[in-house]
């Protein structure tokens, strides 16, 4: 797709401008459930790869709290809240990834198919130096996830309309087998409200990009 492929090699391009000599360079792509910004993180990486730079996603969603934990908390059906990840174990995770550009560093990732983050579910090694922090809440200005902030290099914001969130968020559960009706309550319920809050509530990120992407992310 010629927009994603044009903001991947814009993104791109504005990072290697900017990153000198440093041996790590961190982007935090943020922005709302299903603006698209799995799919743009892919495209980032693939656009470093092609022009010969070492390149990976270190995703938020890797810190989601399991579900017995939230379950324990009675907190289950707002997966995916702020108050459901653990953000200083993400933080300590990317100052790691800045001090220690000369080590293998696993880092884990979400699996959306059995709902859960798999440890170790990705390695970072010292050929990676772009690497791109993606995550809905990564701008958010308030504890815990005001830490973040000096972590990063470049903040984008990606967004989109909320009616187009919507029906991608809603088609998003309803390939997870749900029916119509509680595909759009799930949607209703927790992902449009954690979409609302990022639209309201983030930081002025130094880049803002309109999704061009159909896929949720």
């Amino acid at each position: 797709m010629a927009g994603l492929q044009d903001n991947a090699a814009f993104l791109v391009d504005t990072a290697l401008s900017r990153a000198g000599p440093s041996r790590r360079f961190i982007i935090a792509l943020a922005g709302p459930p299903g603006a698209g910004k799995s799919t743009l993180s892919e495209a980032i990486v693939a656009e470093f790869i092609r022009r010969g730079h070492g390149a990976a996603v270190v995703p938020m969603d890797g810190f989601h709290l399991d579900n017995a934990v939230l379950e324990a908390r009675g907190t289950l059906g707002r997966k995916g809240a702020p108050f459901t990840f653990d953000v200083d174990g993400y933080a300590s995770l990317l100052g790691r990834l800045l001090t220690e550009p000369d080590r293998d560093i696993a880092v884990p990732v979400f699996d959306r198919d059995l709902d859960l983050a798999r440890a170790g579910g990705r390695l970072i090694t010292p050929k990676h130096r772009f690497l791109i922090a993606e995550g809905n809440y990564l701008l958010l200005p308030d504890p815990p996830w005001a830490q973040l902030s000096d972590l990063f290099d470049l903040t984008v914001m990606l967004t989109a309309d909320r009616e187009e969130l919507r029906k991608r968020l809603v088609e998003r559960w309803l390939a997870h087998g749900l029916d119509a009706d509680a595909a759009l309550a799930r949607a209703l319920s927790n992902d449009i409200p954690n979409a609302d809050l990022v639209l309201r509530a983030s930081i002025t990120a130094d880049l803002e990009i309109d999704s061009g992407v159909s896929a949720p992310g």
